[in-house]
């Protein structure tokens, strides 16, 4: 990967201007391509054509190319949507090229492996209490769990060509600057893992890793497989056991001057409320995040995933405790949500992570606040801006799809051969 993410769309269907030399040309019409193809899902020479503007006999070439490094393959069966004799079928390859995306949060690490349609083809889950593990510890299990995922993803014909680490912090550079909850502060988490990765499997090339923090990734996860529609500006948030955040906008993420936009989980909503890993008191996480859920609602925070399980079966029995805990989160995320839509205008929030399954009772008092609190006509008719987040969306599937998501910018640089010229 080249590690330069920009984590929107993969752009424009838009050759390139003739003036460009004629590597570059090919390059950037090899991605339009495959882009393209992968779009549509199954579709002839002649609509990949239509779509990317290039002549039917540049599209053959390219196609060609892409067929033959494995990128593409053709169905037996014909289609014929446009004008002239009846054309194949073109489909992106459901083996060789692959992304993994490996998860680590507090309780758990994720691991999916997707081809280049984004089909997830590998999932595994291991419930893990990484607080105050070593992070050396940590990373190995996690590289355990992703040599056990490619190892499934061979049995199935696929070659993962780079890794992506999802991480609850703030990531630069490769290196978690600060992951509170996970207690770490310094750490060169690419580094480390590749090294775990690599010592899994002797006599096989290292596999390139990058990082990125996973409240991003889940958002682009929810933009490219999610039930946002036409909606290209939302706000993201993902309860776990702290709350993280992402913006995107037009399709973009929102990174800010350093990388580090979207902790929303940090905003403070009460100056005197309960002092937070972070360093300062009252933040949202300290109202909303699981283990302020769990223990508001008088369960142990200490059983995770099953303790939200047990949180939504005594709320949906009317428990008074639960739902009142409930109540409160949902208050203080709609003061908080409200405060980020009135700055930045987005056309929905989506509530990910433990949220999903909570809705119910964190909706109401969240979409009241948002109601009486955000500016008169910024969102004339909220119906429906205040949602949940789709199932197929998730961090390790953002990550993963963000592998791809380089290999479908530049094929060329993942295996692609043929003439430089078409």
């Amino acid at each position: 990967m080249n590690g330069n993410h920009t984590g929107g769309s993969a752009g424009s269907y838009t050759p390139l201007e003739p003036k460009a030399d004629r590597e570059t040309v090919r390059r950037h019409n090899l991605s339009l391509v495959l882009r393209a193809v992968r779009d549509e899902g199954e579709v002839t020479r002649a609509g990949v054509s239509a779509r990317v503007g290039l002549t039917r006999a540049a599209v053959s070439s390219l196609v060609e190319q892409l067929l033959e490094s494995g990128f593409l393959s053709e169905s037996g069966k014909t289609f014929s949507g446009q004008a002239g004799r009846p054309g194949t079928v073109l489909k992106v390859a459901r083996t060789g090229v692959a992304g993994i995306g490996v998860e680590i949060n507090v309780d758990y690490v994720a691991v999916c492996v997707v081809d280049l349609a984004g089909t997830d083809r590998v999932r595994l889950v291991d419930h893990l209490d990484n607080r105050g593990a070593p992070p050396a510890q940590v990373l190995a299990r996690a590289a355990r769990i992703a040599a056990r995922a490619l190892t499934s993803a061979a049995e199935q014909e696929l070659r993962p060509v780079g890794a992506e680490l999802a991480l609850p912090g703030l990531i630069s550079a490769g290196t978690v600057r600060q992951a509170p909850n996970l207690g770490w502060a310094q750490v060169a988490a690419e580094t480390r893992f590749a090294e775990a990765l690599a010592a899994l499997r002797p006599g096989l090339p290292a596999l390139p890793v990058h990082s990125e923090n996973e409240a991003n990734l889940a958002a682009l996860a929810e933009l490219w497989f999610g039930g946002l529609g036409e909606v290209r500006s939302f706000l993201y948030l993902t309860g776990e056991i702290g709350v993280g955040g992402a913006l995107v906008l037009d399709g973009e993420l929102l990174r800010g001057a350093h990388g580090f936009a979207g902790e929303i989980g940090h905003v403070v909503v009460s100056a005197d409320g309960p002092e937070c890993r972070c360093g300062s008191r009252g933040c949202l996480e300290q109202y909303a995040g699981q283990s302020a859920l769990l223990r508001a609602a008088g369960i142990d925070e200490s059983t995770g995933a099953a303790g939200v399980a047990e949180l939504e079966r005594r709320a949906g029995a009317g428990d008074e405790r639960a739902v009142t805990a409930l109540g409160q989160a949902g208050l203080m995320l709609g003061r908080v949500l409200s405060g980020a839509v009135n700055l930045f205008d987005p056309d929905a929030v989506v509530l990910g992570g433990i949220y999903r399954p909570l809705m119910p009772w964190l909706s109401p008092p969240a979409g009241g606040e948002l109601a009486g609190r955000v500016v008169s006509g910024l969102w004339p008719d909220d119906s429906g801006r205040l949602r949940a987040s789709s199932p197929a969306a998730d961090a390790a599937r953002g990550a993963a799809a963000l592998v791809v998501q380089d290999v479908l910018a530049d094929p060329v640089a993942y295996g692609i051969s043929g003439p430089s010229g078409d």
